[in-house]
């Protein structure tokens, strides 16, 4: 009964529906830890659904995998990283509500291309130099958590800019992976409302559309724990970069 409604409410090909498919197996994936591909969610999905209108269908998905995420990895967290961006983040989301308000669809697009492009940019300077110190200047911090709270608001694509962050700070694999899930589940709440009340992205529709979508969510979920468990630290942070600048290109380009 759902997915008929579901089918009516959206008249979706065949290529989009496996799209869809293939978008929510990776999100599985990327909230088990496997960051940088999450960028490819937000790829596919605009495709399908649009740039503004997909930031509505993907934020709930995105909230129920942050809950497997916080469930398995919830001993490695680090809560003193997350207090540092948490209000910054807040703050930046607000922003992102405004600007992204009243913009067009071809520059909400080229916005979210041009977050992507430049996070990956500072992602591989830093990466490059390879900085023995860790960055512990408060503008490192705030400015981060200002960026990641405007860019996730503009199209969930705060993803390449806390991978930036976790890198320079140099958080092992299980604390990178168990801090982010607990930061992305907080600000993807607050999010909520903005999407439903002003945004107007996330309605009855696509919640049928989410209810459907569930059981993909969970089995790339735990495909994705299996393989960062047999990933390196060292191999995870050329992972995160290589998948986090291919997301990027593909998103400038499409």
């Amino acid at each position: 009964m759902i997915f008929i409604e579901v089918l009516n409410a959206f008249n979706l090909s065949n290529l989009q529906w496996v799209s869809i498919f293939i978008a929510i197996l990776l999100l599985g994936l990327s909230k088990s830890g496997i960051k940088g591909i999450g960028i490819l969610n937000v790829v596919i999905l605009a495709f399908v659904f649009g740039e503004k209108s997909s930031t509505g269908v993907l934020l709930p998905m995105l909230i129920i995998a942050d809950i497997f995420a916080v469930i398995y990895y919830h001993r490695h967290v680090q809560w003193k990283y997350i207090l540092k961006l948490i209000p910054w983040m807040v703050v930046g989301v607000l922003i992102g509500v405004w600007v992204g308000n009243d913009i067009s669809e071809v520059l909400f697009k080229r916005l979210m291309a041009l977050i992507i492009i430049t996070s990956v940019l500072i992602l591989l300077y830093t990466e490059k130099r390879k900085l023995s110190k860790i960055p512990t200047h408060k503008a490192f911090s705030s400015s981060a958590g200002f960026l990641a709270g405007f860019a996730t608001m503009i199209g969930n694509l705060a993803g390449p800019i806390s991978n930036i962050y976790f890198l320079a700070i140099k958080l092992p694999k299980n604390e990178f992976i168990g801090t982010a899930a607990w930061l992305f589940f907080i600000i993807n709440i607050f999010k909520l409302p903005f999407h439903i009340f002003i945004w107007k992205t996330i309605t009855k529709e696509t919640l049928l559309l989410n209810s459907i979508l569930i059981p993909g969510i969970i089995v790339g979920f735990f495909i994705g724990v299996l393989i960062v468990k047999k990933i390196s630290n060292l191999n995870y942070r050329k992972f995160i970069l290589i998948v986090t600048s291919i997301g990027a290109l593909i998103m400038l380009f499409r």
